[in-house]
């Protein structure tokens, strides 16, 4: 009798008539990133999208939130999520510049005014069929959650003056690297790559003079209150900021599963942009209240600039160009998609 039932079962299973019982199909994924705990973007963005995805799968997608470079270093995130060490990664390109050089075409200075409309010109050529999601997404195994471009970058130092744009000359600034590092350069400066969270100890130990940075971050970091001068209305560049998942985790997903996360992220990639931007006149406010003196740049300082952002973008497309990357045809896809704003 036993072997016959054996022997049932074994038929049963060969023709498809037996199947077995099937795991929930809840899932609690790993959200992990590097920023510290009450940092703007997460905030604005990432709990925001957490519980929102949540609500829109019926549960059946949870998550829990690791923080502040708990499951690895900023640098390592897109690497980590490769491998499904990670489920949702931070990932902010210019860390891993080596993997995704083509991002930096939001992070070019000069190009825009506003996180938002770098932000929606960014998505555009992230997502569907953009070009950057088939030539730079694709090709790492991963897939845009949401997004946000930073507002444009202004320049910081710790102690030395900013007076006009030659006093750039000489400081070690922080950048993010990538296209940043070409502006420093641009104007004599000496970029010092590093992850955002090494900075504070970097400029109270003087490793660096200062830094290119946004309003919001200098608040996010703490770094308002040993930092003296700073600029105000111009962009030496920006920094892209992403959350990606692998797309083998992406596939395991039912197609109304991936319709709702895709929804929520477009919903998530423009409120936190909106929110940055409106933000903006008031963190300027709080920076000054913490004894920072900001400058403008006007006169032959703005032609000197607006030549040099200029000459910054084009090298960039240029030298990706001679690699084999379509720099300028990425550069160009993003300033008319910029134009459509």
């Amino acid at each position: 009798m036993k072997k016959a039932l054996i022997s049932s079962l074994a038929a049963m299973t060969a023709c498809g008539m037996f199947v077995s019982p099937i795991a929930s199909a809840e899932q609690t994924l790993r959200v992990a990133d590097s920023l510290p705990v009450g940092h703007f973007f997460a905030e604005y963005a990432t709990k925001y999208w957490m519980e929102e995805v949540t609500k829109a799968t019926g549960g059946e997608i949870k998550f829990n939130y690791y923080p502040a470079e708990q499951l690895g270093k900023a640098k390592d995130l897109l690497a980590l999520t490769q491998s499904g060490v990670v489920d949702v990664g931070y990932v902010v390109p210019s860390y891993a510049s080596d993997k995704m050089p083509l991002t930096a075409v939001a992070e070019l200075p000069g190009s825009f005014d506003t996180s938002c409309a770098a932000t929606l010109a960014y998505e555009k050529l992230a997502t569907k069929d953009g070009i950057l999601a088939k030539k730079e997404f694709e090709p790492n195994g991963v897939r845009l959650m949401f997004t946000l471009v930073l507002p444009p970058y202004q320049a910081f130092t710790g102690g030395k003056p900013l007076t006009d744009i030659k006093s750039i000359e000489g400081l070690k600034l922080r950048t993010a690297g990538g296209a940043m590092d070409a502006t420093v350069r641009s104007f004599g400066g000496v970029p010092v790559r590093m992850a955002a969270p090494e900075l504070y100890e970097s400029l109270s130990r003087g490793t660096v003079d200062g830094m290119l940075f946004p309003y919001a971050s200098l608040l996010s970091y703490d770094l308002a209150g040993i930092t003296k001068y700073g600029t105000t209305g111009e962009n030496f560049g920006s920094a892209v900021l992403t959350y990606v998942i692998s797309e083998k985790l992406w596939k395991t997903f039912s197609p109304e599963v991936q319709k709702a996360i895709s929804e929520v992220g477009k919903k998530t990639t423009q409120r936190v942009c909106s929110m940055t931007d409106d933000d903006t006149a008031r963190d300027i406010e709080k920076i000054r209240e913490k004894g920072v003196t900001f400058v403008h740049f006007e006169g032959e300082d703005r032609k000197v600039i607006d030549a040099n952002m200029v000459e910054v973008s084009k090298q960039w497309a240029e030298k990706l160009d001679q690699r084999g990357k379509p720099g300028s045809e990425v550069l160009q896809a993003f300033h008319e998609a910029l134009k459509s704003q």
